[in-house]
C-alpha cells in the first residue's frame, strides 16, 4: 500500500485538471488511474472526487482532504531536501486566518517581513471577521479575538486586549458625547455582521451593574476594517478592539467614550474573553514554519 504514492496521485489529478492528464504524466494509463484513485476512496470510505467524461471535480471531503495533502507532501519535500543540502532553513505553505482589520494592520505586515527571513515560506493569508474551520480548511494558523472551548484546538495568548466604543471627534462634536448605555440609542452605530447575525446587542459592565442595549444600526458591515473606516469618517460609533484602533487613537483620528465602562458583543466577563490569540490544531508535530512564526507575532505584540 502505496499511501503517499497514492496522496502524490491524487494531487496531480487535480492540478491537472483530470485522470488523463496526471497518468501521462506519471506514465499510466486512464484505466490505472481511475483504479488508483477508486482505490483511494475505498481505503477511506469516502467520495472525493465527482467524475464525469468531461470534468472532475472536488467533494466537501475531497477538498479537505487536498488540502491535507498539499501540506503532507510539502513537508516530505522540505525533509528530503534538508537531508540532501544539510540545510536547517525551513520553508513550505503557511496558512494562516486572521480578522480582516487586525490582519491588515498587523498581521500583514509581520508576515512580510517573516517571509523576507525566511524566502522558502510560501504564505497563504485569509482575512476574514467569521470564524473560521481551521482543520476543515486545511489553515495551519488562527488569530483570533478571544480563546476557544474546543479541546481539539490550541490557544495561544499573544496580546491582551479590549473592547472599547469609539468614534471621530467630528461626530462627537455634532452629535454630542453619551454618558451612558441607554443614550446609544440617540446615536449613528456602526454594527457588525458575522455569519450573517447583526451583532447589535452590546454588552456594558461597571462597578455597579451589567446591561445589554439593543443598537439600531446606522451602517452594517461584516468587514472590521470597513467599520474602522466608517468611525473616522465620523458617520457613527463603533464598539472596536483596541489593539484595532491603537494607531487611530493615538493620531486623534478615534477617540473612545464611555470609558467607565467594559463593552463586548458577547456577555462582558465569559470566558473567551475579548484577547488576542494564536490558535492551532493540537497535533503531535506542529511544522516549524508554524511555531517560528508565532514566535515572530509574540515578538511584535509583545
Amino acid at each position: 500500500m502505496d499511501k503517499l504514492g497514492d496522496i502524490d496521485l491524487f494531487v496531480r489529478v487535480i492540478k491537472s485538471q483530470g485522470l488523463a492528464a496526471a497518468g501521462r504524466e506519471v506514465g499510466l494509463s486512464p484505466a490505472r488511474m481511475t483504479a488508483r484513485i477508486n482505490g483511494l476512496e475505498e481505503r477511506y470510505g469516502v467520495r472525493l472526487l465527482n467524475r464525469t467524461t468531461r470534468q472532475i471535480s472536488l467533494t466537501d471531503e475531497g477538498r479537505k482532504f487536498y488540502v491535507a495533502c498539499e501540506r503532507i507532501l510539502a513537508e516530505v519535500e522540505q525533509a528530503e531536501t534538508a537531508l540532501q543540502t544539510g540545510q536547517t532553513s525551513f520553508g513550505g505553505s503557511l496558512r494562516i486566518t486572521a480578522p480582516s482589520d487586525l490582519g491588515q494592520q498587523h498581521i500583514a505586515p509581520v508576515l512580510s517581513a517573516f517571509v523576507d527571513k525566511n524566502p522558502n515560506i510560501k504564505p497563504y493569508l485569509y482575512l476574514s471577521d467569521s470564524v473560521t474551520d481551521l482543520v476543515g480548511e486545511g489553515f495551519d494558523l488562527g488569530i483570533r479575538f478571544g480563546s476557544l472551548e474546543d479541546s481539539t484546538l490550541i490557544a495561544r495568548k499573544l496580546a491582551s486586549n479590549r473592547r472599547v466604543l469609539c468614534a471621530s471627534p467630528t461626530y462627537l462634536k455634532r452629535k454630542g458625547i453619551p454618558a451612558s448605555p441607554e443614550e446609544l440609542v440617540q446615536h449613528d452605530c456602526l454594527t457588525m455582521v458575522r455569519m450573517a447575525e447583526p451583532l447589535t446587542t452590546w454588552h456594558f459592565q461597571n462597578t455597579d451593574e451589567k446591561r445589554s442595549i439593543s443598537i439600531q444600526a446606522a451602517r452594517t458591515s461584516n468587514d472590521g476594517a470597513v467599520i474602522r473606516r466608517w468611525a473616522i469618517e465620523g458617520a457613527g460609533i463603533a464598539l472596536k478592539s483596541y489593539l484595532d484602533i491603537a494607531a487611530d487613537l493615538k493620531a486623534k483620528r478615534l477617540v473612545t467614550v464611555m470609558d467607565k465602562y467594559q463593552h463586548d458583543f458577547n456577555r462582558v466577563g465569559t470566558s473567551l474573553g475579548s484577547d488576542l490569540h494564536a490558535i492551532y490544531p493540537n497535533r503531535k508535530f506542529i511544522p516549524q514554519r508554524t511555531t517560528e512564526f508565532i514566535k515572530a507575532l509574540t515578538e511584535y505584540f509583545s
